[in-house]
């Protein structure tokens, strides 16, 4: 009965829901967003640089418009897909029930192997 008592207390299973705040969403979203402009602006650069025939500043003044209307049209989708699927349920518990089974199991063969040892 000991090792049973060990094992709940080891391990919490308490199902409780936690969701990501609203600040916490858009903190992702904009840090996401960040590196991905940079992306889009080095991209956007290189491709005005060598398929046209516009000058360095050109190219940095064009990449700069398309790095930034792009840059504030999806954070805004960012936002609101990652506002969305914080409320669906679908898949979220999976990896702590996998674990439990496995937990679960684990603590199966160990007693079976202890007593098999007797």
């Amino acid at each position: 009965m000991g090792v049973f008592t060990n094992f709940k207390e080891k391990f919490n299973f308490s199902g409780v829901s936690v969701k990501d705040s609203p600040s916490r969403s858009l903190t992702k979203a904009l840090s996401y967003r960040i590196l991905a402009t940079f992306t889009t602006f080095v991209i956007s650069y290189i491709v005005f640089r060598r398929y046209t025939e516009k000058t360095v500043e050109d190219s940095i003044g064009n990449a700069t418009v398309i790095a930034s209307v792009e840059f504030v049209a999806k954070i805004i989708f960012y936002y609101l897909h990652e506002r969305l699927w914080t409320n669906i349920k679908w898949g979220k518990y999976w990896q702590r029930t996998y674990w439990r089974r496995r937990a679960w199991r684990k603590l199966y063969r160990k007693l079976h192997k202890d007593q098999n040892q007797s």
